[in-house]
């Protein structure tokens, strides 16, 4: 086994002549024979730079915003219980876009099953090439009013619920308008959802993809 590793200081400052007045110099460590350097603990093979490198997160399929989150109360035989009620906006940003509402106690876990119920309310929306919409849209919820129109390359215009599920949904170049004065985000979100339902592709139908006829070689054409 190998001898535990010393480091002596000598404690006696040692004096060094200058001309006519003697200058004292400060101990320095001096290292035993055979003894080696340690290692700090920071910068071994297990430390923060030597460590494994950090695998990348998996990008989720949708992104989501929460519109709201306000606290709800509810009052029983033994008091008052309160609960949080979490409204969720999801879309792909390709025409796909969710609307859907939890409660919980826990913040987390109502935003979980937020999330949850927008993705099994979600809808594909038909779109054209500049994904706009091919007609003006309107549809009213409550107390809740909004128009949807399309403009010429002027960008997407919208305030409230309506901007986060448009921008959600991939929509560009448009314009929405409330016409109600109410500034309930929840109804808002919920009649801009309403109106986009009218673009919206059927239960179980998929979008239309062009199919390509592959050409036939000009060596097969010559010889016909």
């Amino acid at each position: 086994m190998e001898e535990n590793k010393e480091i002596k200081i000598d404690a006696t400052p040692t004096v060094v002549p200058t001309g006519n007045v003697a200058v004292a110099q400060e101990p320095q460590a001096r290292q035993v024979r055979g003894a080696r350097g340690g290692q700090s603990g920071k910068g071994g093979k297990q430390g923060g730079r030597g460590g494994r490198p950090r695998t990348p997160r998996e990008k989720p399929e949708f992104d989501s915003k929460t519109i709201s989150i306000r606290r709800v109360t509810r009052v029983v035989s033994g008091g008052r219980r309160f609960t949080l009620s979490v409204a969720l906006v999801a879309g792909d940003r390709n025409g796909r876009i969710g609307l859907g509402t939890g409660k919980s106690l826990d913040t987390q876990v109502a935003i979980e099953k937020a999330l949850k119920a927008a993705k099994k309310n979600m809808i594909r929306l038909r779109l054209n090439k500049n994904k706009s919409l091919p007609h003006d849209i309107d549809a009213k919820f409550k107390s809740s009013r909004v128009m949807i129109m399309p403009n010429k390359a002027r960008g997407l215009i919208a305030g409230s619920s309506a901007r986060t599920i448009l921008s959600l949904a991939g929509v560009n170049n448009v314009t929405a308008k409330f016409y109600s004065g109410t500034k309930n985000k929840l109804n808002n979100a919920r009649a801009t959802m309403k109106a986009l339902q009218e673009i919206a592709y059927a239960h179980g139908e998929a979008p239309v993809e062009v199919a390509k006829i592959p050409e036939a070689p000009v060596e097969a054409a010559v010889k016909s």
